[in-house]
């Protein structure tokens, strides 16, 4: 998208006009506001649910929220986002670009790593190769090429060293980044964890082991201080972040509590302050006896299933088209989960970025025309009573998945006699399975990286390798470059359409449901934000009031 030159500093600015930042206050977009007469409780601890076992905690290795929530409180990136979309100062005190291509980003005086030892320019530096470097095999390398770093592709091809990325040290506190074309949104992709600066000594020292507790050097408002596998992540307040004046948490506790209902009765207990989300079943029981506990708020994501497409019967795109038309998405939103989730007939959520898209004209249909299409597509690929059709579906550990399985398992045997075999694994588990690709049909998400469409439709580009479904369209990639050099929002919106139109012909995924954030808060945990677009919890925003 072509951005306009501006000398504009920090406001909410339309997304196509570029951003000189000048620094105007020493705040982080995130820091603890207690209000006057609010008297705080001397214990300054909170425990929540993480709802999950991470995988990793390195920034470069991790792939999901389940990672994310904890690597949010331990590092940060040059900037960061507002619930707005703004772009303010994190470890980058200003940023300028004259060409809308390079884009110069200055160190704020001073800062250090969770040991004391100074963060440079260098080190930003050396964290952006190291993520596409392709000895890290990191599931989000395809990222600085969606951010069109210079020479991005090529490095992932492996037709080029990391060294060759677009991204250099001017001096120990200037970072200068280089763009093959500008991105409107290109700040608010910064802001991602993929792109928070790791510690290069502790990572050279340490090796694979560098993210134990006692090795971890990290640059965030917290830091890490104990790790007991599938029991707790604790991680205590990090004096040496720059913006440590307004962190009021000392500690915060991060538990894998993979059953919801578990979650809920923990809270109860007191022995969770804020759960990771609400069991389907019980939020209107909760609603009424929690009152003002129970917190709903949006969450920029789509659930959906997706399919093997290199693997028969699902390289048949009728296939593909008839399990999709066979499941009936508002019982699922509506009944089966029921706390303002909205049916999915396109991957993108409505008023993602301003932005929002025509579904399918089968998205109007009846169930019951659905089901009817669906079974003539099932027929014309070879399925039907004679020679049914069987394949396993894989899900994660977790009673709202199941829940959502069974439910589809059962529309998908009612309405077109076709069977699914559920298969459930445990968090990182499936991962290895989807990744190596040892699967029929696979439960995932998709959660915002920043609020633009693109985020959800890049992820199904031919070399993306966050492509669950190894979908690979020559036109669908097409019109997300088009979108990338568009002069105007129409022309954008019209591209991203020609995208969704053709994730919706094609269908290698199944889009059941968007998302919105459920939580349970305790009413004496102040700052929690119910209004973040991607229903992110930061501890630096919390304290604890005295009750």
């Amino acid at each position: 998208m072509a951005m306009q030159k501006s000398n504009t500093t920090f406001k909410a600015l339309p997304r196509a006009l570029l951003v000189t930042g000048l620094c105007l206050s020493p705040l982080a977009a995130h820091a603890a506001t207690v209000p006057q007469g609010v008297t705080l409780d001397a214990k300054q601890e909170v425990v929540r649910n993480n709802n999950d076992e991470p995988a990793t905690l390195d920034p470069h290795k991790s792939e999901s929220d389940v990672e994310f929530n904890i690597l949010n409180d331990l590092f940060v990136g040059l900037v960061s986002i507002d619930d707005n979309g703004n772009a303010l100062p994190e470890l980058a005190s200003s940023w300028q670009s004259q060409d809308n291509k390079t884009w110069t980003f200055h160190l704020r005086p001073g800062i250090r790593w969770s040991d004391g030892s100074a963060i440079t320019a260098e080190d930003v530096v050396y964290s952006w190769r190291r993520l596409i470097d392709p000895k890290t095999a990191s599931p989000y390398e395809s990222y600085l090429s969606t951010l069109s770093l210079l020479n991005a592709d090529a490095i992932i091809a492996g037709k080029m060293p990391a060294d060759q990325l677009g991204i250099k040290a001017l001096d120990a506190q200037t970072v200068q980044v280089e763009l093959s074309h500008p991105i409107s949104y290109f700040l608010e992709m910064v802001a991602h964890p993929s792109l928070f600066p790791v510690d290069r000594a502790a990572i050279e020292k340490f090796g694979s082991k560098w993210t134990q507790p006692g090795n971890m050097v990290s640059s965030g408002p917290f830091k890490l201080n104990s790790w007991t596998v599938n029991e707790r992540i604790t991680a205590v307040r990090n004096e040496n972040y720059w913006d440590s004046a307004h962190t009021v948490l000392t500690k915060i506790t991060y538990l894998p509590v993979t059953s919801s209902t578990a979650d809920v009765n923990r809270y109860k207990a007191g022995e969770i302050e804020i759960t990771r989300t609400i069991p389907e079943i019980q939020f209107i029981s909760l609603k009424k006896e929690l009152g003002d506990q129970v917190h709903v708020g949006p969450n920029l994501g789509v659930y959906y299933y997706a399919f093997n497409t290199q693997k028969a019967p699902f390289n048949d795109v009728r296939v593909r088209q008839a399990l999709s038309l066979g499941l009936d998405r508002d019982i699922i939103a509506n009944k089966v989960l029921g706390q303002g989730q909205t049916a999915a007939y396109t991957i993108t959520p409505k008023n993602t970025g301003g932005y929002t898209f025509t579904a399918a004209k089968t998205a109007s249909w009846t169930q019951e025309q659905r089901n009817a299409e669906a079974i003539k597509l099932l027929a014309a690929a070879g399925f039907g009573p004679q020679h049914p059709l069987t394949f396993n579906l894989l899900y994660n550990t977790n009673e709202s998945h199941q829940r959502i399985a069974i439910a589809a398992s059962s529309m998908w045997k009612k309405n077109l006699g076709v069977t699914a075999v559920l298969q459930n694994q445990e968090w990182k588990t499936m991962l290895d399975t989807m990744h190596q690709g040892n699967y029929d049909v696979v439960r995932y998400a998709w959660m915002a990286d920043y609020n633009e469409p693109s985020t959800f439709l890049n992820t199904f580009r031919s070399d993306n390798s966050e492509n669950t479904p190894k979908f690979r369209n020559a036109d669908y990639d097409k019109a997300l470059d088009h979108a990338l050099t568009a002069s105007s929002k129409d022309e954008v919106k019209k591209d991203y359409q020609q995208a969704e139109d053709i994730l919706n012909t094609q269908a290698p995924v199944v889009p059941l449901y968007h998302y919105v954030s459920a939580k349970l808060v305790k009413p004496y945990i102040g700052g929690f934000d119910d209004h973040n677009p991607q229903g992110v919890v930061y501890a630096k925003d919390l304290y604890v009031i005295k009750h």
